[in-house]
């Protein structure tokens, strides 16, 4: 790290601006400065009909907390999130490596009790965020762990602030190393929603932020009928869907999906893990993998492109 490189310094930053909407700080207490933020005036993302409004980590350290949820039957992953809700509510996944910890996504609300709790579990080596929309206060974060965050180079344009801690990620697909050492944890650039969205794979679990969006058709229980009797999950049912604007509900093209596939087929996992809690879907791998796949072409049949290349694939 570069000796320019400011430390963590709550009370300096604690007044900084952050967007309501979506949970960005911005390097400046002064609101004539910063009037507008510009990852919500893109059109993935949205203003509310109130209007901008701003907010600072002072105020959300003084009436948010975070929760800690360890995924149901896997306690290497642990679900973060803030309530109540700030912004667009997402949660941060601490991943436990043999090599130490990585942090999937970030939170806007970093405080004393997060970062001892975090480091009472042995401290973060690396933080990874899966797009802009939750980049949130990742400087804050990288600078009280002193550890790389990792972002897409595509997507650089969309950071408030510079670091050197940020590492712009040019590969498509990266083994995330801790100390020169591998931590297991891959990151896969699928593209899509953001030219650089990630997704991570650690020991068969799939953590895909909104890259992937999860349906609640995906999430749906049809394995028994109002009887108790067992039954088979219906034909035709998608378990994710996948978009350029989520609250806007802009889909991706077809090939940019059969892009996303490229990557995304030669990985096997058996559970995905979306943006919020009980977002977690868990099967088999080849049932994980062909939900993936039989969405993909769900979305592209229904587009209008029946004779696209991607309905052709299958899972053996």
């Amino acid at each position: 790290m570069t000796s320019s490189e400011p430390a963590y310094d709550p009370k300096k930053t604690g007044p900084w601006l952050i967007c309501t909407a979506c949970g960005t700080q911005f390097p400046t207490a002064d609101r004539q400065k910063v009037k507008t933020c510009f990852i919500c005036d893109d059109p993935r993302q949205f203003t509310p009909p109130t209007g901008q409004a701003f907010t600072s980590l002072d105020e959300l350290r003084s009436n948010t907390k975070n929760v800690w949820t360890p995924f149901e039957g896997d306690d290497r992953f642990i679900s973060i999130h803030t309530e109540p809700k700030v912004a667009i509510g997402q949660r941060a996944i601490l991943i436990k490596t043999p090599n130490g910890n990585a942090l999937w996504d970030c939170l806007t609300l970093i405080d004393d009790d997060t970062i001892n709790r975090i480091k009472s579990l042995g401290g973060l080596k690396a933080i990874v965020i899966s797009h802009p929309h939750y980049y949130s206060t990742h400087v804050e974060w990288a600078r009280a762990f002193g550890c790389p965050v990792y972002l897409a180079a595509e997507d650089k344009q969309w950071v408030t602030q510079t670091s050197a801690h940020q590492v712009f990620v040019k590969e498509t697909e990266l083994d995330l190393k801790i100390k020169g050492i591998s931590s297991g944890v891959k990151v896969l650039k699928l593209g899509g929603h953001f030219p650089g969205s990630f997704v991570a794979l650690y020991e068969k679990h799939l953590l895909i932020a909104d890259t992937l969006v999860t349906t609640p058709s995906g999430l749906g229980s049809w394995n028994t009928d109002a009887s108790g009797a067992f039954r088979t999950r219906p034909a035709g049912l998608n378990s994710y869907s996948f978009m350029w604007s989520i609250p806007n509900m802009i889909p991706l093209a077809p090939d940019e999906l059969q892009r996303m596939w490229s990557i995304l087929k030669k990985y096997d996992f058996s559970s995905t893990h979306g943006a919020f809690l009980e977002m977690d879907i868990v099967k088999t791998i080849p049932e994980m993998k062909r939900r993936v796949l039989e969405s993909m072409q769900i979305q592209i049949k229904y587009m209008g492109y029946g004779d696209h290349a991607l309905l052709k694939e299958t899972i053996a």
